[in-house]
């Protein structure tokens, strides 16, 4: 059964980079055709997808933050992970990394516990 976990600092100042990733165990990242992706959800908000990495490498991002999103993978580590840049308080949220059998998806099979990031100076 496939597990991920989410990693990162719990709180980022305003104006800096975001860093999270997520160690996969129980299956390979590059394993076809299965799709990865970050998905967060603020205070009193609904999910919202932020992007995926395919199988083979490919990214897809949610066009309202694409400027400000890089997911990039390290095969060797079977890890992924979300670079979010300039962020601003409305980036406090919840993030979840999560498996998908279907590519843009909203419907997911696994997902990670999920991390709690505050943005706050």
């Amino acid at each position: 059964q496939v597990q991920l976990q989410e990693s990162g600092p719990g709180l980022v100042k305003p104006s800096q980079t975001l860093f999270l990733t997520c160690t996969v165990s129980g299956d390979s990242i590059t394993a076809g055709y299965y799709y990865w992706s970050w998905i967060r959800q603020a205070p009193g908000k609904g999910q919202e997808w932020m992007g995926t990495i395919t199988y083979d490498g490919s990214t897809y991002y949610t066009p309202f933050h694409e400027s400000r999103t890089t997911i990039t993978r390290d095969t060797s580590k079977n890890q992924f992970s979300l670079q979010l840049t300039s962020v601003t308080p409305e980036d406090t949220a919840v993030y979840y990394c999560a498996r998908s059998s279907r590519l843009l998806s909203d419907e997911y099979d696994d997902w990670g516990q999920g991390t709690q990031v505050t943005v706050s100076s």
